[in-house]
């Protein structure tokens, strides 16, 4: 309500302004005095400045430029291990098995006893053929007296010619059923050595598929399959390559070139610790993936590494080349990209896309997109922002030690070979 506005006479009461006029001189003076004071005050508070927020610190990170060394260039590829040989036990007869001779995945060696089937009916049946040698024996020998008796009749014209041709084709048939016995009885043999089943190559053996006691069936494909056995040293590591790998590998041979080497680590291994030589590629490449089949041997007397492990591969593709390395830290994932971050002079970071390579003595190789000068941040990369200032402390980077390799043979010289 406005200090001068009245109420009519007629209510009886005074107005604002009369009662203003009513009031002692130092009341008078404080009603106008105290509201400018509060305006004063609160003119003052707006005009009063915040309070400063504590400054955030600068944060730390540590820095260094690229390791630049010489490295052998290769390709990476990732295959499975594969046996160099692989067999099917399976019985040459029929029969029970009646023991059995080895460990479940144990190593055999070539020509071990591995089953044994019950033999007594096989023994029967050479000795039967044996009879039937021995009786083909003697009916040889009483052709070959007849017809030389009727050689001897003969001088004396007291044989007819006729008689003799039959007793000389007597003859023959007796030879005939002698060597027919012979070979039944060199069969049977055969039989009796099949009843024991040994091993027809060296490796690891799988477990038992038969007890002793069960019946057992002779054939190719449908016979009874007893276990099987794989051969290890050496071992295949199988791998798809571009076409590139092809043409590389192909124009190398034909300039007379060295087989490739390869190297290949486990899926806990940090170094390529297992090495070895390109063996073979397929004889075409593949229509739709346009890839071809390659194939690495490698040398494994302790038989650690096992079929159907998973192993990352590289394979030299001759020469090597300077290049700048990085920890795998300081590499930051950006979507598709791989990014690294920099520091400039002023200590203001900044983002480098990189193209990288391959992992050599536990750094990164950088391809493209970093220079030797470029100061990278190796450590403290989550407290670095793009755009922000930072301080710096000078790092190093060094190449890991490797771990100390098993005790594995030398690589297996091999010969890549290529469909003409």
């Amino acid at each position: 309500m406005n200090m001068i506005s009245t109420i009519t006479p007629e209510t009886g009461v005074e107005t604002r302004i009369e009662r203003y006029k009513r009031l002692p001189l130092w009341q008078r003076i404080g009603v106008v005095v105290l509201p400018l004071a509060v305006i004063g005050g609160a003119v003052e508070l707006l005009d009063r400045p915040a309070p400063a927020m504590a400054a955030m610190p600068v944060p730390t990170v540590t820095v260094a430029t690229p390791l630049a060394r010489d490295v052998d260039q290769w390709d990476e590829y990732v295959g499975r291990f594969e046996p160099s040989r692989s067999v099917e036990v399976r019985p040459r007869v029929s029969g029970a098995v009646t023991s059995i001779h080895f460990t479940d995945g144990a190593v055999v060696q070539k020509g071990q006893l591995l089953f044994t089937i019950d033999a007594r009916p096989f023994a029967a049946a050479l000795a039967e053929a044996r009879a039937g040698l021995a009786s083909a024996q003697s009916d040889l020998a009483l052709a070959n007296a007849n017809l030389d008796r009727a050689h001897r009749l003969q001088a004396d014209d007291a044989v007819s010619k006729s008689d003799v041709d039959q007793l000389t084709a007597k003859v023959r048939a007796s030879s005939a059923a002698l060597a027919a016995a012979g070979a039944r009885v060199r069969s049977r043999a055969l039989d009796m050595e099949f009843t024991q089943v040994r091993a027809p190559i060296s490796g690891r053996i799988s477990d038992r598929r038969v007890d002793a006691g069960n019946l057992v069936a002779a054939g190719d494909a449908n016979g009874t399959l007893l276990t099987t056995i794989n051969a290890l040293d050496p071992i295949y590591f199988n791998f798809d390559s571009s076409e590139a790998l092809f043409l590389k590998a192909k124009r190398a041979q034909q300039a007379g070139g060295t087989p490739s080497p390869v190297e290949v680590r486990l899926q806990d291994e940090a170094g390529y610790r297992w090495q070895g030589r390109l063996d073979f590629t397929d004889n075409g490449l593949d229509a739709k993936s346009g890839t071809i089949r390659g194939r690495a041997v490698l040398a494994n007397p302790t038989m650690f590494l096992t079929p159907g492990m998973f192993g990352n591969m590289r394979l030299s593709s001759g020469g090597t080349s300077r290049a700048l390395m990085v920890p795998d830290v300081a590499v930051r994932p950006d979507q598709a990209r791989k990014t690294v971050l920099v520091v400039d002079k002023d200590g203001t970071v900044a983002v480098k896309q990189v193209e990288l390579g391959a992992v050599v003595d536990g750094l990164r190789i950088v391809r493209s997109g970093l220079a030797p000068t470029d100061r990278v941040v190796i450590s403290g990369t989550q407290l670095a922002m793009p755009g922000t200032k930072v301080n710096t402390r000078p790092g190093h980077i060094a190449p890991s030690v490797a771990a100390p390799a098993p005790s594995v043979a030398a690589p297996v010289t091999g010969e890549a070979t290529f469909a003409r």
